[in-house]
C-alpha cells in the first residue's frame, strides 16, 4: 500500500496528511485528508512519503509529451495531479476505432510503468469520474451509458473537500448519484460554494470546454559559420555567443538548463552530436562552456564545422535561482575593460578613444577624440525613449543635386553663417542645412555650400 503525504507542520510525522492514496490502501479505508497516524491504524503495512513538488511537475510534463503522441490538444489538470483531459476528436483518420485509439494510448501508459485508466466519453467531468473509480480501458458508446456509470462513482475517490466528503457520508450520501438527486438551492445552502460546483458539474450543468496546454518551442539556434571551422577554442567563443542568448529564455521559463545538445554540420563528413549535461541543472555559463570546452578536447572534430545547432532542454529551477540569474548584471564592466586594455596593447592607444564636446560653431569643430581608459557604467533612459545617433562624416563628401524622386521627405534649411565674426584670412561660410529622408529609408544629413554652390554630405542620422 502507499500514500503521498503532505510535510508536517508541526509534530511528528504521524500529524502528515494524507493527500494521495494507492487503490488497495483506498480498500482499506485509508482516505486523502487523513492524518497519516489514522490511515497508518486502519492499514498497518501503509508506507507514506513526501514527493517533491519538482518530481511531480517533471512526471506531468512527460506524461503531457507522451499524450501528444496520440492527440495535439491535451490538458493538464492544475487542481488534481495525473490527471488528463485527451481531445479525440478528428482521429478516426488515423485509427479505424476509437476503440483501438484508446487501447494504443493505454498500453503506452502502462509500457511506461504508470498504473493507467483511460475513459472515453461525452461531458468532461463525467469521464473524469468514472477514470478515477477503475483501472483500464472504457470507451462510453452513449451519454445515457456515461450517466449511468457516472452515478455509480463514488464520492470517497474524488479530489472532494474530506470535510464535506466525511459530511455526506454521516448523511448516507456515498455516491454521485445520491448526491445528485439533492436539490441544488438546498445543497449551496447548506453545504458552501464548493459543493454547488460539485453539484453542478455533476449535473452537467457547467460548460466546462477543453483547455489544450502545447508545449513551448524548443529553444534552439542555428548557427551557420562564413568558412568552415575546426578550431575548438574559436568554435568556444562562437557557442558561447549564442549560449548567452539561450539561457535567459530559459529562465523566463522558470528552468534551468538540464542538456544541450550540440549538432555538428562536419565539411565531408558524417554530421556530430555532442551533449553536455551538468551535475545539476543549471544557467551558470561559464560552467556550461568549461565542460563543452572539455568534450572538445577530448574528442576533437575529425573535420572542420560548416554550421553549428544548439538547443537546450530545461528542467524546472528552483525561484532563488532563476531570480538570482535573471536580476544578474548583463554587462560585466571589469571583462569590457579588460578586453579594451587588450585592444589598445595589440593595435595602439589612438584605437579606443572616446568624443568630448567642445564649443564650436561648425559641427566638425564641436567634438575632438580624446583616450578612453575605461568605460563608464550605463545610464539608460528610464523610460525607454529611442535614441537617434548622429554620424559624422570624417571629410565632406561632395553630392550632386539630391533628385527629387529619391528623395521622398526633407527638413530644412538650417542656415549656418559666420558673418561678422568670420577669423581675418579664414574661409567665409554660409552653409544651408538639410535632413533628407531617401526612398531607401536612410536620413541624411546634407548642407548646401552657397559659396561654392555645391552640395556635401555631412553625415547621417540612425
Amino acid at each position: 500500500m502507499a500514500s503521498r503525504v503532505e510535510r508536517a507542520s508541526c509534530g511528528g510525522g504521524g500529524a502528515g496528511e494524507i493527500l494521495w492514496v494507492s487503490p488497495e490502501a483506498r480498500a482499506a479505508g485509508v482516505l486523502p485528508g487523513m492524518r497519516y497516524a489514522e490511515g497508518l491504524s486502519l492499514a498497518t503495512s501503509l508506507r507514506a512519503s513526501e514527493v517533491p513538488a519538482g518530481k511531480v511537475r517533471a512526471e506531468i510534463t512527460g506524461l503531457a509529451d507522451l499524450l501528444r503522441r496520440f492527440s495535439p490538444d491535451v490538458e493538464v489538470s492544475e487542481e488534481e495531479p495525473g490527471v488528463f483531459w485527451v481531445n479525440a476528436a478528428g482521429l478516426l483518420e488515423l485509427f479505424s476505432s476509437l476503440d483501438l485509439w484508446v487501447h494504443k494510448v493505454h498500453r503506452a501508459l502502462i509500457g511506461g510503468g504508470w498504473r493507467a485508466s483511460v475513459v472515453v466519453g461525452f461531458r468532461r467531468f463525467a469521464v473524469y469520474a468514472v477514470a478515477r473509480g477503475r483501472e483500464g480501458v472504457l470507451v462510453l458508446a452513449s451519454p445515457d451509458e456515461e450517466e449511468a456509470a457516472l452515478q455509480k462513482v463514488h464520492l470517497s475517490i474524488l479530489a472532494v473537500d474530506p470535510h464535506l466528503r466525511d459530511t455526506l457520508a454521516k448523511l448516507g450520501i456515498h455516491t454521485l448519484g445520491e448526491f445528485m438527486r439533492l436539490p441544488a438551492p438546498a445543497v449551496r445552502r447548506r453545504f458552501g460554494d464548493e459543493a454547488a460546483r460539485l453539484h453542478a458539474l455533476a449535473q452537467g450543468e457547467v460548460f466546462d470546454p477543453l483547455a489544450p496546454v502545447f508545449p513551448a518551442e524548443s529553444i534552439a539556434c542555428t548557427i551557420v559559420l562564413d568558412a568552415p571551422e575546426g578550431n575548438s577554442v574559436r568554435l568556444l567563443f562562437v557557442i558561447q555567443e549564442h549560449l548567452h542568448s539561450l539561457l535567459p529564455r530559459l529562465a523566463e521559463q522558470g528552468e534551468a538548463l538540464r542538456e544541450l545538445e550540440i549538432r555538428f554540420l562536419l565539411e565531408r563528413q558524417k554530421d556530430r552530436t555532442d551533449r553536455i549535461r551538468p551535475a545539476e541543472a543549471t544557467l551558470d555559463e561559464t560552467l556550461i562552456l568549461d565542460l563543452l570546452r572539455l568534450r572538445l578536447e577530448g574528442f576533437p572534430l575529425t573535420a572542420p564545422a560548416r554550421e553549428i545547432g544548439l538547443t537546450a532542454h530545461g528542467a524546472p529551477a528552483s525561484t532563488g535561482q532563476v531570480r538570482l540569474f535573471l536580476k544578474a548584471p548583463r554587462r560585466d564592466l571589469a571583462a569590457a575593460n579588460r578586453a579594451l586594455a587588450r585592444i589598445r596593447a595589440e593595435l595602439g592607444e589612438e584605437t579606443v578613444v572616446r568624443a568630448k564636446l567642445l564649443e564650436g560653431h561648425l559641427p566638425e569643430e564641436r567634438f575632438t577624440w580624446e583616450p578612453l581608459l575605461h568605460l563608464p557604467k550605463a545610464h539608460p533612459d528610464p523610460e525607454g525613449r529611442p535614441v537617434l545617433v548622429r554620424r559624422l562624416c570624417s571629410w565632406h563628401a561632395s553630392l550632386g543635386r539630391p533628385q527629387r524622386g529619391r528623395v521622398v521627405r526633407a527638413c530644412g534649411p538650417y542656415i549656418l553663417s559666420d558673418g561678422w565674426w568670420q577669423t581675418p584670412g579664414g574661409y567665409p561660410i554660409h552653409r544651408r542645412y538639410y535632413f533628407l529622408e531617401t526612398l531607401g529609408g536612410a536620413l541624411l544629413w546634407v548642407y548646401y555650400d552657397s559659396l561654392r554652390q555645391r552640395w556635401f554630405l555631412q553625415g547621417q542620422v540612425e
